[in-house]
């Protein structure tokens, strides 16, 4: 793989990126790559050519986000389908997914001019919104699925199956389905466990249960999970993608989860492992 047209997203609150940006697009041109830089970003840096999401799409062949976990995210769903290797760039400390530093972005780069870069290949989920047996909407989500209550409703009731097999019915705050990926997230602050990303199963990890019984389960990434909706409410309950997407839900609503697909490749940081990552973020062994 000859990576020729790099594409460049930014966390658009973050006034360093564009010092950061006009940087990186000099030096790729001295190297005679093409950088493809976002629209937004574009304009925010008087960058003569503005491109459309789908056109750089269509074209990159590397990515490079500057900013946090949550942009890449959001750039991960919009390059859903396209086997193009992502390289996230935190500017400050590390994150789960974002784990080259701006002191390791050129050296980093350059190698994966050189050749092809290495990456973590991570699994996505599908999510179908049923509304009165018809299918309403589908999106795809790298990190996690998120049914919750508003903030002065009752405890929710969602019936849950795997594979059509009835799994149980939570009374809950919410429900959270998430990849490994996506389990050092909400999922972990719920309680559930942290996987490994490259492992294939699907956590399902319920908010503030009613029953204490009711605990966090792996299922195979195989697996179709079903939620129904399935208690009357005054407040509002939401569907959440990603932490970025929200969608309102109505009684009788299903939400219908599945490994999706395609995947996301991050290209990963050669300084440093997952394990030294967890330790680094969760603060393992500091008093």
């Amino acid at each position: 793989m000859h990576i020729e047209k790099i594409a460049i997203f930014a966390k658009m609150h973050d006034p360093r990126c564009q010092g950061i940006a006009r940087d990186m697009i000099k030096w790729l041109e001295a190297r005679d790559r093409e950088p493809l830089v976002e629209s937004h970003l574009a304009e925010m840096i008087g960058h003569p050519y503005v491109m459309s999401d789908e056109e750089i799409r269509d074209k990159a062949d590397l990515v490079v986000v500057l900013g946090g976990d949550g942009t890449l995210i959001s750039v991960a769903r919009l390059f859903g389908g396209y086997d193009v290797p992502i390289l996230g760039v935190n500017l400050g400390s590390l994150g789960f997914l974002t784990e080259i530093t701006i002191d390791e972005l050129y050296p980093r780069l350059e190698l994966c001019l050189q050749s092809p870069p290495r990456v973590s290949v991570r699994m996505m989920l599908m999510v179908r919104l049923i509304r009165e047996g018809k299918e309403s909407e589908v999106y795809h989500v790298l990190n996690d699925v998120v049914i919750n209550k508003g903030a002065l409703a009752r405890i929710v009731d969602l019936e849950t199956r795997i594979n059509k097999q009835f799994l149980t019915t939570y009374k809950a705050d919410g429900l959270i389905v998430a990849t490994p990926t996506g389990s050092t997230g909400y999922s972990m602050s719920a309680g559930g466990p942290i996987i490994q990303p490259q492992m294939n199963c699907i956590v399902i990890t319920p908010i503030c249960p009613h029953t204490l019984t009711n605990r966090p389960i792996l299922v195979n990434d195989e697996s179709i999970i079903s939620v129904t909706i399935t208690s009357s409410f005054d407040e509002k309950v939401y569907l959440t993608l990603d932490g970025q997407v929200g969608i309102e839900l109505q009684e009788g609503d299903s939400v219908e989860v599945r490994k999706a697909l395609h995947k996301t490749s991050l290209v990963m940081s050669r300084s440093r492992d997952y394990f030294e990552l967890l330790r680094t973020k969760l603060k393992w062994g500091e008093r």
